[in-house]
């Protein structure tokens, strides 16, 4: 009882892609460690620019490495010297021809990895947490998530005795594989010991049968069945809201 799946393992091949798209064969050992290290090397290069995930792509000559970023311009920098830069650091480190994409994230509200990062800073800044929780549920809220759960925990507001609390807005449905659920995990460290953070982001529900490789948050919306008997029966309703309450009883013939 009470162990926990991480929702997005739980829905990927479902509505959730995967962040590395090769294929291995014999040296699957070193591409997965080649693969962290290029995301652990850029998670500590690029810790201000806000990132929220690293998506990496092989061909026989070519790695193809796309960052999706809330501050796109600190990573490019003036004139793209920044990411010429980067490039090659990262050739460097694995040896191969690196591409580097650069994918801005519209909304970072809605974004967990980047929410719990925020929270985790505010934390460390010495800010009251139950503030800053709740101003991350209400800006998620605002900008259109059906629901945000936000549990912290640790030796909070320093006290002797580590405990944890939830928050949560809306509605997160969790065993609902169609229900778009971004999860994320964060630690802040302050001078009173770790506190630690997850967050999960309802989003919405995904119909139909999304591009797995494609860009997050592109995936397509359509119903896999029953779409126009829906769709018939919404415009029926409204309809019959428009021509407002019968008058009278209905006779029968």
């Amino acid at each position: 009882m009470g162990q926990k799946s991480n929702p997005i393992g739980l829905r990927l091949g479902i509505i959730k892609g995967w962040d590395s798209n090769w294929y291995g064969g014999k040296e699957l050992s070193n591409k997965l460690v080649e693969d962290f290290q290029v995301r652990q090397y850029l998670n500590a290069r690029l810790a201000k620019a806000g990132i929220s995930k690293i998506a990496i792509e092989r061909t026989l000559k070519l790695v193809t490495v796309t960052i999706y970023t809330a501050r796109p311009g600190i990573i490019i920098g003036k004139g793209g010297q920044e990411v010429d830069k980067l490039k090659e650091e990262l050739k460097k480190l694995t040896g191969k021809e690196i591409q580097i994409n650069i994918s801005e994230v519209k909304r970072p509200e809605l974004d967990a990895v980047i929410v719990a990062g925020a929270i985790a800073k505010q934390i460390e800044g010495r800010i009251s947490y139950r503030r800053a929780i709740k101003t991350a549920i209400a800006s998620a809220i605002r900008m259109g998530a059906e629901g945000i759960k936000v549990q912290i925990s640790g030796r909070l507001g320093g006290a002797e005795m580590a405990r944890n609390e939830l928050y949560k807005e809306g509605r997160t449905p969790l065993h609902t594989l169609r229900a778009d659920i971004d999860y994320a995990r964060a630690e802040a460290h302050t001078t009173y010991g770790r506190i630690g953070l997850k967050v999960w982001i309802c989003k919405g529900e995904i119909y139909g049968r999304p591009e797995l490789v494609a860009v997050p948050g592109e995936q397509m919306k359509k119903p896999i069945g029953g779409g126009d008997r829906d769709r018939d029966r919404d415009r029926d309703r409204d309809r019959d809201r428009d021509r407002g309450p019968r008058k009278g009883p209905r006779k029968r013939k």
